[in-house]
């Protein structure tokens, strides 16, 4: 019996699903194609959304596309569908990230699948978060998610948050001394109730969260020195609780195995009532990167460190419309 075509309505429904992924500065650097009788979707970089200045190497792009990529995994298993992904199929097509063949699953990945109702209610929080710290057995599960996609996710100790939150602010004292840095920044923030209300991508300033009076959070301050009304100034937490993802290789195959499993972590961790944001400040300096790394645990290459605690969940950022990231052959 002949199998019939992926239709449009389908395809749709699961790319919008997978365009709520984070990625850096909200500039969602992807396009999908449907390829309807092979029943595939392809994942695709868009380099005119990459960060020239902060990811030269387009590794957070890659993560955020290994984002998109396991939403759309989610939403085929919530779909009942089977998601037979191959990372980058073509050598002679490296802006092919991911081809995606979407079978009729005889048994759904109920793992997959329970995570779903997360999908549209992660949000990056960039607000306070209390101090009450997260149950050991929570953590372990964060950290089996992670494994799940081939990366490690582990909790720091002490000593290595102070180091980690030491380089955070090595990274914000370069960007003082060379402007240069904040180009990536100013090109996707939305400030002005104007711009902000139309946005389709980028950071609106309604998402900035209030301005750090005190704490130790590592939260990015996307204002800068421009003004924002109305926004207020706060104390962060003290302790934050930071986690780093990590792979042993760095290419990549493995930045796209590294953002399926930041992203099957922050799945969790919502469904889990946790709040959740992501800081890559000190991993955008090359001198800075290797540092991020904990000497005594097997994190191997540090993708991303992510900020997890009980807080608001923060609010949500805009996506651009699934007709203009979905293509159709």
């Amino acid at each position: 019996m002949p199998v019939p075509p992926l239709d449009a309505k389908t395809a749709e429904a699961l790319v919008g699903d997978a365009t709520a992924a984070p990625s850096m500065h909200n500039a969602q650097p992807w396009r999908f194609r449907l390829l309807s009788r092979e029943r595939t979707l392809q994942l695709r970089a868009d380099l005119e959304r990459a960060m020239p200045r902060s990811d030269p190497d387009h590794r957070a792009l890659h993560l955020g596309c290994g984002a998109a990529l396991f939403n759309l995994r989610v939403s085929a298993a919530h779909a009942g569908l089977d998601p037979r992904t191959r990372l980058l199929p073509d050598d002679e097509d490296p802006l092919l990230l991911a081809s995606v063949r979407l079978a009729e699953a005889t048994v759904p990945d109920a793992g997959l699948a329970r995570l779903h109702p997360a999908v549209r209610r992660r949000h990056t929080s960039r607000y306070p978060f209390d101090e009450r710290e997260i149950p050991a057995a929570l953590k372990e599960a964060l950290a089996d998610a992670a494994r799940e996609e081939g990366a490690r996710l582990v909790f720091p100790g002490p000593w290595h948050v102070e180091t980690l939150l030491d380089l955070v602010r090595d990274a914000e004292g370069h960007d003082t001394l060379d402007p240069r840095g904040f180009e990536d920044v100013a090109r996707w923030t939305r400030i002005g109730a104007a711009e902000a209300g139309t946005a389709t991508d980028g950071v609106p300033e309604y998402a900035f969260g209030p301005r750090k009076h005190d704490g130790k959070a590592p939260v990015r301050d996307f204002a800068g020195r421009r003004r924002v009304a109305d926004r207020d100034t706060t104390t962060f937490e003290h302790t934050p609780q930071l986690a780093l993802l990590g792979t042993g290789g760095d290419r990549p195959a493995e930045w796209l195995r590294a953002g399926q499993a930041m992203e099957r972590v922050l799945l969790l961790a919502t469904l889990e009532g946790l709040a959740t944001s992501l800081t890559s400040h000190a991993l955008e300096r090359p001198e800075l990167r290797p540092l991020a790394r904990d000497s005594l645990s097997a994190v191997g290459n540090v993708q991303m460190v992510l900020r997890l605690g009980y807080g608001p969940q923060g609010p949500g950022t805009p996506r651009r419309p699934v007709r203009e990231v979905l293509d159709e052959r």
